[in-house]
């Protein structure tokens, strides 16, 4: 059974934050973003289509590059939480509606 796209994509922002903390190598948490967003990408055009894809995958990097500086306002963990919670949200509200069409 396949992981969930959402879960993919929270693998890619947490586990990405993660990664480049404990390593201190910040190209390694971008490597586990960036091959986690291509694998929900793929996913979600497979699922949902070319622009659907397209938005959410926007949804993925904004929510990744607004963590940043809402980590100076709330905390750096926090940031990331609430990043990882708005995209598996739209993942979650884009397949629901999508499905029904």
């Amino acid at each position: 059974m396949a992981l969930p796209i959402e879960v993919i994509t929270t693998i890619g922002l947490v586990g990405g934050y993660a990664v480049a903390t404990t390593t201190k190598k910040r190209e390694l948490g971008g490597a586990v973003l960036a091959g986690a967003g291509a694998i929900a990408g793929k996913r979600w055009k497979d699922a949902l289509g070319g622009p659907a894809s397209f938005a959410l995958g926007l949804i993925y990097t904004g929510s990744f590059g607004a963590s940043h500086p809402l980590a100076k306002k709330i905390g750096a963990w926090p940031a990331v939480l609430s990043a990882a919670g708005m995209t598996a949200a739209a993942s979650l509200v884009a397949g629901r509606v999508l499905a029904k069409k």
